[in-house]
């Protein structure tokens, strides 16, 4: 593209993507390709309450904040989405890091739990919700034995959990079935290029009309 052509582009605002799926569905790889495949693109960084873990950095992997903080984010209603896990730890959203990459033209990606989704869908109607399943129940449990990483309790509690959330896809925007990565990862990449595509999101338009 000439420099002439670069400078006639309009400043487009990025999209909000929210993409959910059980555990073990491959979300997170999936994403993580994404990402590292397209510079239009970003991960939302998580505020949370727990303490950071080795090679973990402040402001890259999560906000490392303290629980008061936390609280008084969501009296302040700087949060998109939160949740408390089990009573030990906040996880939240922050809207001011999601509103500043979408103003400087980044798409976003909002890797979070079916609850958190919908949440984020009645702040957000505009936001893009992908769902990633597995091409069926029978191997998400294959998945989760396969990690080796569990007891038989926790991939119950999972799988259990697994269903729940399955019983929410209808109300996601898209559903895109996990049953070969690169497919999965080209068909999410498919949404959001469609996305761009859009006449109010199309950077290109003033650039077509010009007649010189």
């Amino acid at each position: 593209m000439s420099d002439g052509a670069g400078k006639a582009m309009r400043k487009i605002r990025g999209e909000l993507i929210v993409i959910s799926g059980p555990s073990g569905v491959g979300k997170g790889t999936i994403c993580a390709a994404l990402v590292g495949s397209d510079p239009r693109l970003c991960v939302s960084v998580s505020a949370t309450t727990r303490p950071p873990r080795p090679n973990e950095a402040h402001g890259k992997h999560y906000f490392f904040v303290s629980r008061e903080e936390f609280e008084r984010m969501i009296c302040a209603d700087e949060l998109l989405e939160y949740m408390d896990v089990f009573g030990t730890a906040y996880y939240g959203t922050p809207r001011s890091f999601v509103d500043g990459k979408l103003a400087e033209g980044f798409d976003v990606i909002l890797e979070i739990d079916v609850g958190g989704a919908m949440n984020v869908k009645r702040a957000r109607p505009e936001a893009v919700t992908i769902f990633i399943a597995p091409p069926s129940m029978k191997e998400l449990r294959r998945r989760l034995e396969k990690r080796g990483t569990e007891t038989s309790e926790q991939i119950e509690r999972r799988y259990a959990k697994a269903r729940e959330e399955m019983a929410c896809m209808s109300g996601y925007d898209y559903i895109v079935v996990n049953d070969d990565l690169r497919r999965a990862r080209e068909d999410v990449a498919c949404i959001l290029r469609a996305g761009r595509m859009r006449t109010d999101r199309c950077a290109r338009l003033d650039e077509i009309m010009k007649e010189d």
